[in-house]
């Protein structure tokens, strides 16, 4: 495997950008799923994310300035700009960082790579990841009913889907610990494959081989809903960070 230049791959942030954010992940884990803003609304404010719809019907991703469903069988259809969103995390994707990635990792050793390239740690980064995978594995949240189970009982038992030997696009969020709650820290990842009909919510995958742009985040623009849901929701559980990571499968 070829190693690249790590010592000199990241660059000091020049230039502000912003990163809007509707909803919280802690409101989600509390089970508060119905969104106010529309997708016609959140695509005035980036060209590139990742999010859910009302009721967790599905995963989105923000690609090139189009909002796609992903729905729990792994199939893909675009999202109509009248739908509204709970959550959401977008940005105008302007990279100041290309680089090509080692040939066959996994998302552990990928991650490692991605902390060289990125640098401080107390930033957000958005990332595209665009290449060949030999797999990626993937789950994707059902549509839930009212009264809503909170998001650990909703995502208990969704299953792994797998594509094989596929191209596509990694649309991705490096999320500092700070924003637990506000965000997932870490990094939350959703992949569609290159026809845009295939994807879901990353949760492993083997590069063949693939590029990387980077697009760091230093300004947060948060929207929270006006509901009384909201109002009344556990936003700072004592699990918090439990909660979080089995929602996530991490």
């Amino acid at each position: 495997m070829k190693t690249p230049n790590l010592a000199s791959a990241h660059q000091p942030i020049q230039r502000r950008n912003e990163v809007f954010q509707t909803g919280l992940m802690s409101q989600l884990l509390d089970g508060i799923y119905d969104g106010e803003l529309t997708i016609d609304e959140l695509l005035t404010h980036g060209d590139f994310g990742v999010g859910t719809f009302d009721g967790l019907d599905g995963e989105m991703i923000v690609l090139d300035g189009i909002c796609y469903q992903m729905r729990h069988d792994g199939t893909v259809t675009p999202a109509g700009l009248n739908q509204r969103t709970p959550f959401a995390v977008v940005t105008h994707f302007q990279p100041v960082l290309q680089r090509e990635l080692p040939e066959n990792l996994l998302r552990t050793s990928a991650a490692e790579i991605l902390d060289h390239f990125t640098g401080s740690k107390n930033y957000m980064y958005a990332l595209k990841i665009w290449g060949e995978f030999d797999w990626v594995r993937t789950r994707t949240v059902i549509k839930q009913s009212k009264p809503y189970p909170k998001m650990v009982d909703a995502t208990d038992n969704e299953e792994i889907v797998q594509f094989d030997d596929v191209e596509g696009t990694i649309v991705a969020f490096r999320t500092p610990i700070y924003e637990q709650g506000i965000g997932v820290p870490g990094c939350h990842a959703h992949f569609i494959d290159s026809s845009l009909t295939r994807g879901g919510h990353v949760v492993d995958f083997k590069l063949k081989r693939a590029h990387v742009e980077i697009c760091p985040g230093t300004d947060l623009r948060l929207q929270l809903p006006l509901t009384e849901a909201f109002s009344e929701a556990n936003l700072s559980p004592d699990n918090l960070s439990e909660q979080i990571s089995k929602a996530e499968k991490h």
